[in-house]
């Protein structure tokens, strides 16, 4: 789930960005330090916002630069146990699919994609269920769940997140369209129950 999300830290505004506006020096420095980072609490950090930066900082002996106090805005993306999220298939393989959730991937291994069994077709670089006979590849968009998260402090490239798509009313999109028509199709010889009390 992408977040906005409000901090404050004291930014260090070393001597070269002296010149310039105080609140540009300020987002360039909290640019560095925070975009593509990863925060087990916050998430990955995907970009700063709105920076605000008081006006009066504070020197440091030995130091250069000046220290400010400065508000800002952070946009995150966290991902939450229990989330349902459409994404795009990124690859197969014969373990399972990656998923594009954001600036990360998970992977949805090959006994979660869904209740049938599953082979994978190495030429075609594609899933496909034995009973059903449905295809799953590079590009399709999918609903599925999230079920393990992972998140580590360094890069977005450590954290782990693993989904499932056998629950109902997820897996490809033209999957649940197709189940949802068969449901909404009476079955045939079966009479219409009549509502209680009639």
């Amino acid at each position: 789930m992408y977040y906005l999300v409000e901090v404050s830290d004291i930014v260090r505004i070393p001597p070269d960005k002296f010149r310039g506006s105080l609140e540009r020096a300020a987002m360039e420095v909290l640019k560095e330090a925070y975009e593509g980072t990863m925060n087990k609490t916050l998430g990955g950090i995907l970009a700063v916002v709105d920076v605000k930066v008081s006006p009066i900082g504070k020197l440091v002996h030995g130091d250069g630069a000046t220290y400010h106090k400065a508000v800002f805005k952070l946009l995150t993306y966290k991902p939450l146990e229990h989330e349902v999220v459409e994404a795009e298939v990124t690859e197969v393989t014969s373990f399972g699919t990656f998923l594009r959730l954001g600036p990360l991937e998970g992977l949805v291994h090959v006994s979660q994609v869904a209740d049938d069994y599953i082979s994978y077709d190495g030429k075609r670089g594609a899933l496909i269920c034995k009973n059903s006979r449905r295809v799953l590849q590079k590009g399709d968009i999918v609903r599925a769940r999230i079920v393990t998260v992972s998140l580590s402090s360094g890069s977005f490239r450590e954290c782990k997140v693993g989904l499932t798509m056998r629950q109902p009313f997820l897996g490809k999109l033209e999957w649940i369209e197709e189940d949802v028509e068969k449901a909404r199709t009476p079955v045939k010889g079966a009479k219409p129950k009549k509502p209680a009390g009639v």
